[in-house]
């Protein structure tokens, strides 16, 4: 199965859809327009807008409104991955050249700039306050997200709390946006709206887990991610922070040493990942991971059966058995 098999249920909204945001991104200025088609060319699976379009179908309907939702969740979206190839320095997006790679820094951020203020000028247009209060909270916590993981890889002090904060705000905070918002699109009560919120919410968080797992197991020439690059690049996950919490003072202290070092962690990585899965880190991070899974599923257990539950339910087993 894969996604388009799992969304499928709102395979036509995601088409019409589509459509509406290439009308969106368009830009009387030339290179403006320019770089926003190249924009579209890295687009993904573009599950965020799906997940709109899935929770306002469980919760009454897709409408009008619903679209620009989506709309407006794929345009923050990508203004905050364009921002994230500048911090992160990135020459690649999905197997293309980064935006900043081909027009530097300068036009980057000023693009993923133009990108958010396009989603915050159309909510306004129509009136979408609802929709501008979800989204302009996301903005906020991926920030947060973004400088406490930054703070933390700089002291290598993370803790499992302090991680699962950083990918809850990073990572599960947009999902639960588009899940709340598409709920919001569709009907007025707030117990249904909840419950998306935290369906997103959930889901998110087991998503980053497994999608950190990768870099301990996963097949580079699926994933297109080396294996081992997270540690190469400092970022301390859950499987690590399980593994160091859980080892005695002497190998902690050995490993902490290799993380310090930028030339140690170049050739040592596959030090580090024997190191976590031999103190179960791995099984550790997985059954973090089945847990919020668990309850994503929860959440939307009091929802009459339809093909959008059925959907839901089935990206949250598309999500845990991933391999890329």
């Amino acid at each position: 199965m894969n996604i388009k098999d799992v969304t499928a249920s709102v395979a036509d909204e995601m088409e019409i859809f589509q459509q509406r945001y290439r009308q969106v991104l368009h830009a009387r200025n030339t290179l403006v327009d320019k770089v926003t088609r190249y924009v579209l060319r890295q687009q993904g699976k573009q599950i965020r807008p799906a997940m709109v379009l899935l929770g306002a179908k469980l919760c009454g309907g897709v409408n009008e409104s619903s679209y620009r939702a989506a709309i407006m969740v794929e345009l923050l979206h990508s203004a905050t991955l364009i921002h994230d190839d500048v911090v992160d320095g990135a020459e690649m997006r999905r197997g293309i050249p980064s935006i900043n790679a081909l027009w530097k820094n300068k036009i980057s951020v000023l693009i993923g700039d133009f990108l958010l203020s396009k989603g915050l000028l159309y909510s306004l247009e129509y009136k979408d306050y609802g929709f501008l209060h979800i989204i302009s909270d996301a903005v906020r916590r991926m920030s947060e997200g973004e400088i406490l993981q930054i703070q933390k890889t700089r002291s290598l002090d993370i803790t499992e709390k302090d991680y699962l904060s950083v990918i809850s705000d990073k990572t599960a905070s947009l999902i639960s946006s588009a899940c709340a918002i598409g709920a919001l699109s569709a009907t007025q009560d707030e117990s249904r709206i909840q419950a998306m919120r935290n369906y997103g919410e959930y889901l998110g968080l087991a998503f980053q887990i497994r999608d950190d797992l990768l870099d301990y197991t996963g097949d580079s020439k699926k994933t297109g991610k080396q294996m081992g690059i997270d540690i190469k690049e400092k970022k301390i996950t859950l499987p690590l922070i399980y593994a160091l919490t859980h080892a005695p003072e002497a190998e902690q202290k050995k490993i902490r040493s290799i993380l310090k070092s930028s030339r140690k962690r170049a050739y040592k990585s596959g030090e580090v990942i024997e190191f976590v899965k031999s103190r179960g880190g791995l099984e550790y991070a997985a059954d973090v991971a089945e847990g919020f899974a668990a309850k994503a599923v929860a959440e939307i257990a009091a929802f009459d059966d339809c093909s959008a539950k059925t959907s839901l339910l089935e990206l949250v087993d598309f999500v845990m058995k991933r391999q890329y």
